[in-house]
């Protein structure tokens, strides 16, 4: 069941986080933080988190919604996790990055409750969908 939700939740969570990335949030992080980004992303460490956000969305949220047969709880806890998980990169680069934007901050802990909800919830339905 692990493995059938994760290769659900993958797409999903690369589709969303590319929109938001490539997309809407691209000029915002450019403007706050653009002093601190690379030219080259390093594809191998985006992949690294990637693989580990979406196995402990899948371990931690997903796998215990789909037990409970609860889309709430799908969206409840993936919110939480998203927070907890995007908090702990913010508010460490908060404290110990000089200049680290707290608009930067408050956006990412938004997004990461958004994004990590929005991915548990589709992955939900869609595992219901095709009966997991």
């Amino acid at each position: 069941m692990f493995i059938k939700l994760f290769l659900i939740a993958l797409p999903v969570f690369f589709a969303i986080d590319m929109v938001w990335l490539g997309l809407v949030a691209k000029n915002f992080y450019k403007d706050q933080i653009g002093f601190l980004m690379t030219p080259n992303i390093n594809w191998t460490a985006a992949i690294i988190f990637y693989l580990i956000f979406i196995a402990g969305l899948v371990l931690f949220v997903i796998s215990p919604a789909m037990e409970k047969g609860s889309w709430i709880y799908a969206i409840l806890f993936g919110a939480l996790f998203g927070f907890v998980t995007y908090a702990t990169y913010d508010l460490t680069n908060l404290a110990t990055l000089k200049d680290w934007p707290l608009m930067v901050t408050i956006v990412d802990l938004i997004w990461g409750s958004v994004l990590a909800a929005s991915v548990s919830a589709i992955t939900y339905f869609i595992a219901s969908k095709i009966e997991l």
